[in-house]
């Protein structure tokens, strides 16, 4: 018995972009500023509760930055740290450029050692 014809899903080639539109970035690119901010959440992780306080960081943040530092298993906290750079990569960039100034070497907030 003869196959039916397939349809083709896209029927139409996707649109070039315009000259004056900008290009989404690359999935490379994309990853790269994933794990930038998951670098970003391991700094936040490695303050103290103290420290986290001074920050005013919003609440989904702060809870998950919390839930990370409970975290003992290798495996839960590098799920916790990826749930953290998706937490990071939903907030606006005025709260996200707030969290980065807070974090840069010139500041008082000083990482806590690690046990």
């Amino acid at each position: 018995m003869p196959r039916p014809p397939t349809q083709d899903p896209s029927p139409h080639p996707p649109a070039l972009p315009t000259a004056d539109a900008p290009l989404p970035p690359s999935k490379s690119q994309r990853k790269r500023d994933a794990h930038a901010l998951q670098a970003l959440g391991g700094q936040l992780v490695a303050l103290s509760a103290a420290q986290l306080a001074r920050l005013d960081l919003p609440e989904a943040l702060h809870e998950a930055v919390v839930a990370a530092q409970r975290m003992r298993s290798y495996g839960a906290r590098a799920r916790q740290m990826q749930y953290l750079g998706k937490v990071m990569r939903q907030l606006e960039p005025t709260a996200l450029s707030r969290v980065r100034a807070a974090l840069t070497p010139g500041r008082a907030v000083t990482p806590r050692p690690q046990p």
